[in-house]
């Protein structure tokens, strides 16, 4: 069986979870379907050091972009919260250019989106990003078609995913283009996540922003339309509740 070929790039500073997250999912398609998935996964460092810094870890990639000429069938590059790195001219720009279109697919985790768009990889593309850094997108890089509110977009063989986790996300379905649905499927329950997250491909999570409120009858009530979606969610229902009388279901 051919092994598919990985390559994960890692800017300085990287987002440890851009990078141990989809990792992580294609080293467990392997352990999970053998006889099926043989994925190759290699970091590989902006720069000639390959010590590279993610987070608060040192992580020694397999080597660096002024090095490896391995092909490459799916290049995806990691965010970085120092992304703004990507608009300074550097030699990543020229290898992203020269290899991305080589690749069978390419993209990016969270705000490794601005590499590919300071390397002109995303004009007249769909794309996503962070939510929080979707509008910046948008504006540094107008040809692209940014949405704002998707856990990952692909537009042709470009794969672009929003923030941190979200890049578990689209190893997952990219192990499931690959390997089909039950190899997905046994990643994720390995790995505790869902394959497809409740809510459709929002990166709104109703469940998050219930966690706002601070007041205790607030977040009691919360709590319990949660575990309640079918009964009687009415506002006069709700204020019963809030108000400590049990509304008749």
């Amino acid at each position: 069986m051919d092994s598919i070929s990985i390559a994960i790039v890692v800017p300085h500073n990287a987002q440890s979870l851009d990078i141990s997250g989809p990792l992580d999912a294609f080293l467990e398609a392997n352990r999970q379907a053998p006889g099926r998935c043989n994925y190759d996964v290699r970091l590989l460092s902006v720069g000639p050091d390959r010590t590279v810094t993610a987070g608060g870890m040192s992580v020694v990639a397999h080597g660096s972009i002024f090095e490896d000429e391995q092909p490459i069938d799916t290049l995806l590059i990691a965010g970085t919260p120092d992304y703004a790195q990507a608009y300074a001219e550097s030699p990543l720009r020229a290898w992203l250019r020269r290899h991305a279109p080589r690749s069978r697919r390419y993209g990016s985790v969270c705000t490794g989106a601005f590499f590919l768009g300071a390397a002109g990889l995303l004009d007249g593309f769909n794309v996503t990003t962070h939510w929080q850094h979707a509008t910046e997108l948008a504006e540094r890089f107008p040809a692209a078609k940014v949405t704002p509110d998707q856990i990952f977009i692909q537009d042709g063989s470009l794969w672009t995913s929003a923030g941190v986790t979200a890049g578990i996300d689209l190893a997952l379905k990219l192990i499931e283009d690959d390997h089909g649905r039950d190899v997905a499927l046994s990643v994720a329950r390995r790995l505790v996540v869902f394959l497809k997250r409740p809510g459709g491909q929002s990166q709104f999570s109703a469940h998050l922003a219930a966690q706002i409120a601070t007041e205790g009858r607030i977040q009691a009530v919360q709590h319990w339309i949660l575990e309640h979606l079918p009964l009687d969610l009415t506002v006069k229902a709700l204020a019963a509740r809030a108000c400590g009388r049990s509304h008749a279901q």
